[in-house]
């Protein structure tokens, strides 16, 4: 498994991957206003390097919205998220054996819905920058346990 590297050190790093929360990846395609100038100019610029990442589970998530009538996508699931991804230059990053793992047994006492177990193994495991609002995650990221960038 990887060594996690400080929230320091990941912000630092110019080579970085950055991992969008499922509900950053939805405010930055959806064009919400929700996400500063800042915050979306680094998201382009981790697209353009192809830096940018979503954990699979984020897909599950959404599509999970959408069947629930909790978000409107238009087309069908699969078509949007297909178009989304053109468009945001985003990389999927798969569900592995080690990130499910990881995701079981997190250090810390983090205890959250599974796709946020999944989404934050996601990041200790490829050395990611987790770009979230989630109070719960930014509070886990602070105590040194996943790298972390508060949107």
């Amino acid at each position: 498994m990887r060594t996690l590297r400080t929230s320091s050190v990941m912000a630092k790093s110019s080579e970085a991957l950055l991992l969008l929360d499922t509900h950053i990846w939805l405010w930055e395609v959806f064009a919400t206003g929700q996400l500063s100038s800042s915050i979306r100019a680094r998201i382009s610029d981790a697209a353009q390097l192809r830096r940018l990442r979503l954990s699979a589970i984020s897909i599950w998530e959404i599509s999970l919205l959408a069947s629930r009538g909790k978000i409107e996508l238009g087309p069908p699931v699969m078509p949007w998220i297909t178009e989304a991804e053109g468009r945001s230059g985003i990389v999927f990053e798969p569900l592995s054996t080690e990130i499910a793992v990881e995701a079981g047994a997190l250090p810390g006492g983090f205890r959250s819905d599974p796709a946020d177990l999944i989404i934050v193994a996601t990041a200790r495991v490829t050395g990611a920058m987790l770009l979230t609002r989630d109070r719960r995650i930014l509070d886990y990221g602070a105590a040194g346990n996943v790298a972390v960038l508060a949107a």
